[in-house]
């Protein structure tokens, strides 16, 4: 469906629809697909190739993911995890929301113990692209949270947050895991100006970002011993596969992690092993690779604080709060409109 167009409320298939549940979706499976399309094309004829990296998340991308964060290299979970646990209860209690949005929701696990630690909330407002999950996510909530309305958006972040409700209150945004990082400067910029939008006069931001450290650190978080990066770098081959009738051999491709530590990123890139023909057929596009060749899958970048705040700035926001973990890692962040 259109962003524009009115919202289609849907419930979960394998329930009735919950009195405290509303479902907007503004972005169907078609258009994901159609968005899908247009990306691939414009990716896979530029160059440096590129696919964006919100294209890895289908089902089995997910379950990868998940397993990615369980690993001993991957610290960035764990230690956003860590300053939840102790600090996530008395910041909730600092900023008393009555209204939660939270960007890139999933299962909506991350929040839980923030809402049982806010007794004012009376409405929560997750937003991500995946159907099947919100609908999944916005009835497990509702039901372990009796007292607070849920309202879910289908969507993507970087185009569809305008269609977020008004605040009810003070509102409070979340958006956990360094997602930001995937995002290219001004890619960024924008999102916090919309995100800025949201707040009200006196909302809060609470955002998790990943800080600069040690290359090495980094490389093997995104290079892991038991190749579950790779796979799941692959993934994104399967996904265009399916979607638009192409015949890439994942297989085919390496995976490839590069640190750019002046630029502050991590690089995810597919490196064709040998020459090779790729044919997509929903797109009438055949794209051809030479040996050693790469498509650039991710960037991952990485923060400082006085980058943050120079960031933040572009966007209209200000550091309110600054919580690291104990080997500071990892930021979590409340910032205040300006």
């Amino acid at each position: 469906m259109p962003a524009g167009n009115s919202p289609v409320s849907v419930w979960p298939r394998t329930a009735e629809p919950h009195p405290r549940v509303r479902l907007d979706v503004r972005q169907s499976g078609a258009d994901r697909r159609a968005a899908l399309a247009r990306d691939v094309r414009r990716g896979l004829t530029a160059t440096p190739r590129r696919l964006p990296p919100k294209y890895f998340y289908d089902a089995t991308g997910s379950e990868l993911f998940d397993r990615l964060t369980r690993l001993p290299e991957y610290y960035l979970t764990r230690a956003e995890r860590s300053i939840l646990d102790v600090r996530g209860a008395p910041l909730m209690r600092l900023v008393r929301p009555t209204d939660v949005v939270e960007i890139g929701a999933g299962m909506a696990t991350k929040i839980r113990p923030l809402l049982r630690a806010a007794p004012d909330v009376s409405r929560y407002v997750p937003f991500d692209v995946d159907e099947d999950t919100m609908r999944a996510a916005c009835v497990t909530l509702a039901r372990a949270f009796p007292a607070v309305e849920v309202h879910g958006v289908v969507g993507d972040f970087e185009s569809d947050l305008a269609h977020v409700p008004p605040p009810r209150g003070r509102r409070l945004v979340t958006f956990f895991g360094s997602t930001i990082g995937n995002l290219e400067p001004s890619t960024r910029r924008r999102f916090l100006r919309t995100v800025r939008g949201l707040l009200g006069g006196d909302g809060r931001f609470l955002l998790g970002v990943d800080l600069m450290k040690d290359p090495r650190m980094l490389h093997a978080a995104y290079d892991d011993a038991q190749a579950v990066t790779a796979a799941f770098n692959r993934n994104v081959l399967r996904v265009v596969n399916r979607a638009l009738g192409g015949d890439f051999d994942p297989d085919a491709f390496r995976h490839e992690a590069r640190v750019d530590v002046a630029a502050e990123r991590v690089e995810m890139h597919l490196v064709a092993a040998r020459a090779q023909r790729v044919r997509l057929d929903a797109l009438d596009l055949t794209v051809r690779f030479a040996a050693g060749e790469s498509i650039w899958t991710e960037s991952s970048y990485k923060f400082t604080r006085p980058g943050v705040e120079r960031m933040l700035a572009a966007g209209r926001l200000r550091i309110d709060r600054w919580l690291t973990d104990r080997d500071d890692h990892f930021a979590l962040l409340t910032a205040a409109p300006v």
